[in-house]
């Protein structure tokens, strides 16, 4: 399982980040160690104010564990991999807390830990920890037989998933999936081998270049929004400048910008919102199932936990009244008997927790292979709205060529230079 670890401060508000309900439909908080508070905002609470005994801001580590799509993980499993990062981390021993995430139908886990040692008053150290974590997370992999990610073969290839949090938030404003623009341009790359074969392969995907103030080659969207290229292809500066010269002939971003917002119609404008409604309204009613189908689960858990409470609390009662009382109890105590008794309660009632563990995990399981399925439609929904969406870009990317062939001069060839960036308002 990928595993992501991070030194912070702010336990509070770590704490109603791990307990959001909204982005998450279910929430668990499975272990509090080492913390006089049962709650998770007053177990931080407690490690920041022995924090204030020392000098240091970041005094907790947070840990995130997150499993391959489609793998089932069991809370033992989660529990031993947790275990080894604590261990190798030299975290071993320091109160942490436990907390179970489950979105989309799958689950995975947080667990975070005070780093203050109460005995020293120090703050454990975390020499390389992003290193230790990265070779765990390949042993898990291994050990679980998943198949590598590329980030985690011995070739350091990066998964094509793993964007940085900015990469993913401009796509996010501009409303495309940073996988499929990072899809578009890579084909067109690969299917090109020089300058001008790429920009016209680029046009035919509704993507241009232009000339970056300070980066060099860029790609520039529908909105104008800018990326590097060299990063987007995942090469160096050096090499996409062997194929494409210095591209001193291309235009500035602040002109193709300008050109973008002139060139763009009402009635492309008009063909973008109507896409964009047809998919969202079916977004609309898969986001209501889901709404409903996450109500019912919880409802399910929690008349599922009233009952094994009441059963748990029967039990109890029934095994209490095994033990004798009075001089019987006394006899039974001095012939041994009392301790038999006492040893079998014991060990129905570990066999009896065992058991509606087990009880519980299983309604976990089916739950989330329910919610897998829906997951799926929704996927299904991105990829349709992703392939539609490419289709319309490169159509009107090759309308706006056609139309900009049309006109006469210097002038006009410049403008016919600069008209298929349009088709990349198609997001």
């Amino acid at each position: 399982m990928i595993l992501k670890g991070s030194q912070r401060g702010s336990g509070q508000n770590l704490a109603v980040h791990l307990m959001r309900m909204d982005d998450n439909e279910h929430v668990s908080l499975h272990e509090l160690r080492g913390f006089a508070s049962d709650t998770l905002q007053g177990a931080f609470k407690e490690a920041e104010a022995i924090s204030l005994g020392t000098k240091c801001r970041q005094y907790l580590f947070s840990l995130s564990l997150n499993p391959p799509e489609g793998a089932q993980v069991d809370i033992a499993a989660f529990r031993a991999a947790i275990e080894q990062a604590e261990q190798r981390l030299g975290l071993d021993g320091q109160p942490r807390a436990i907390v179970f995430h489950e979105k989309e139908g799958r689950r995975h886990a947080h667990c975070v830990w005070s780093r203050i040692d109460a005995d020293t008053m120090k703050a454990r150290p975390l020499p390389f920890f992003k290193r230790q974590l990265t070779d765990l997370s390949r042993d898990l992999y291994l050990d679980h037989g998943w198949k590598l990610p590329r980030g985690l073969q011995p070739s350091g290839g990066r998964s094509p998933e793993n964007f940085s949090l900015a990469e993913w938030q401009q796509a996010k404003r501009s409303g495309i999936d940073p996988r499929w623009t990072r899809q578009a341009v890579q084909e067109a790359w690969h299917s090109s081998d020089n300058a001008r074969s790429f920009d016209q392969a680029l046009q035919e995907r509704g993507f241009f270049l232009a000339r970056g103030d300070k980066r060099g080659f860029v790609v520039l969207d529908h909105r104008g929004e800018v990326q590097s290229l060299p990063r987007v292809l995942d090469l160096k500066s050096k090499a996409v400048r062997d194929r494409l010269g210095d591209g001193e002939d291309l235009p500035s971003v602040a002109d193709t910008q300008k050109r973008i917002g002139e060139r763009m119609t009402p009635a492309l404008r008009q063909h973008i919102a109507e896409s964009r409604t047809r998919f969202s309204d079916r977004s609309a009613r898969l986001g209501a199932e889901k709404e409903a189908m996450t109500r019912a689960h919880r409802k399910a858990r929690l008349e599922q936990d009233e009952r094994q409470k009441r059963l748990w609390e029967q039990e109890t009662r029934d095994r209490a009244a095994r033990l004798p009382k009075g001089l019987q109890g006394l006899w039974h105590r001095l012939t041994g008997k009392y301790t038999q008794i006492r040893k079998a309660n014991e060990a129905e009632a570990l066999q009896s927790r065992a058991e509606l563990a087990a009880e519980r995990e299983a309604l976990i399981a089916a739950q989330q292979a329910v919610r897998a399925r829906l997951q799926e439609d929704f996927k299904e929904l991105r990829r349709a709205q992703a392939e539609e969406l490419r289709g319309l870009r490169g159509d009107i990317g090759r309308y706006l060529r056609l139309s900009g062939q049309r006109r006469e001069g210097p002038l006009a060839q410049s403008q016919a230079d600069l008209l298929p960036s349009e088709s990349a308002f198609i997001g």
